[in-house]
């Protein structure tokens, strides 16, 4: 839909069009609706109609719209517009990649990640997936690899759409690759050789309470590590740590909950998402997928760091992981590996000299970029 600087009458008759149009979406579940500041949308520097398009997954090659097969990755332009967009985060953030080599040595890039797929990157979900942007990123600019990750139902359906904005960060999400978590998609991207990410702690880790950073919150399935072992692909364990370091969670969901008004609207929009549960008739912590929006204080920046492990090669062993019990016993070192990553960086960023913005912002006046900040060493 286009949009006008408008006022007065006009402005109420543009109300209304957003209201029919906001219907028509509610009864058309195909139907996205983008609102834009110009009525010259082909000819505006700033907007991009076929990244809107590709953003919305609204053009097809057959009439259902396949996450894999009708995938079209971001162009060129599209991973530059989104650097220059994203430049804050990195300067706020300052993100250090370090992976383990063969031979365990711990090197800084991401060279210890092999670049032959299919992989399947295992990791812990920062407060609110925080950690996703910077990682997609240097997977691009370092390895010129799309990591296509799995991602909550909800992203891809109508409960979630933007009612006023030409672009949203859903729409990002799935520019470059995100797609519904299912046994379908996974074996679809093992297939194609593709690199995948994947939280098993989902939305609880992600959306964690106040005192749970850095807890893991997996499932007892071990059901990736079997489809891995199917298709022969690495699994690349690794951990990230930082959110501590830049944000406050003030109110978690027990707080906003227990607000009038919040708490029963977040239980109402809850209730909507109960049919995309992915962990429905799952015991346990992790099957609280509550989805909420926290809020959260900025804190004068630290540093994000990823550890990617040793490379776990699955090829050569699908028939012992057939077996449940070996193949729960793989799972498990995962999720060690995970966690161990974490202690170590945890640790390690204490003797970082570059650890706050200040002292990154200086290093960078009199150095280098950004990204070419030192950091500590392994």
């Amino acid at each position: 839909m286009n949009g006008y600087d408008v006022g007065g009458d006009e402005a109420g008759e543009m109300e209304e069009l957003v209201e029919m149009a906001l219907c028509w979406q509610r009864h058309h579940h195909n139907c996205y609706l983008r609102i834009f500041e110009t009525i010259l949308i082909l000819l505006e520097d700033g907007v991009n109609l076929l990244t809107i398009i590709k953003g919305t997954c609204t053009y097809r090659r057959s009439r259902n719209y396949d996450f894999v097969a009708n995938y079209l990755p971001p162009s060129k332009s599209e991973f530059k517009q989104a650097l220059s967009g994203n430049g804050w985060l990195r300067n706020y953030t300052g993100p250090v990649m370090w992976s383990t080599m063969e031979d365990g040595k711990i090197v800084r890039g991401l060279s210890g990640v092999p670049s032959e797929g299919p992989v399947l990157l295992v990791g812990y979900h920062m407060l609110t997936g925080l950690d996703i942007i910077p990682l997609i990123e240097q997977f691009l600019l370092e390895k010129k690899i799309l990591v296509r990750g799995i991602a909550h139902p909800t992203l891809f359906s109508h409960l979630v759409e933007s009612k006023g904005k030409d672009f949203s960060l859903v729409d990002i999400l799935r520019l470059y690759g995100a797609l519904p978590v299912s046994a379908s998609n996974l074996f679809k991207l093992f297939k194609t050789k593709s690199h995948v990410l994947l939280y098993p702690g989902g939305a609880r880790e992600a959306f964690h309470r106040k005192g749970e950073e850095y807890k893991l919150f997996w499932p007892d399935q071990q059901e990736f590590v079997r489809m891995a072992a199917r298709f022969g692909a690495t699994i690349v364990p690794f951990g990230v740590v930082g959110e501590d370091d830049i944000a406050e969670l003030v109110l978690d969901y027990d707080d906003l909950t227990r607000i009038p008004n919040i708490g029963d609207k977040i239980r109402r929009d809850n209730e909507k998402y109960k049919d995309l549960n992915i962990r429905a008739g799952i015991s346990g912590e992790v099957a609280n997928q509550n989805l909420h929006i926290p809020v959260i204080l900025p804190k004068i920046p630290g540093r994000f760091y990823y550890l990617f492990g040793k490379p776990i090669p699955t090829k050569g062993r699908r028939e012992m992981l057939k077996d449940r019990t070996n193949a729960r016993k793989l799972y498990l070192h995962i999720k060690s590996e995970v966690e161990n990553s974490m202690a170590y960086l945890m640790k390690k960023r204490k003797e970082d000299p570059y650890r706050s913005i200040v002292d990154r912002t200086l290093y960078r006046v009199h150095h280098a970029p950004m990204d070419q900040v030192p950091s500590f060493e392994p």
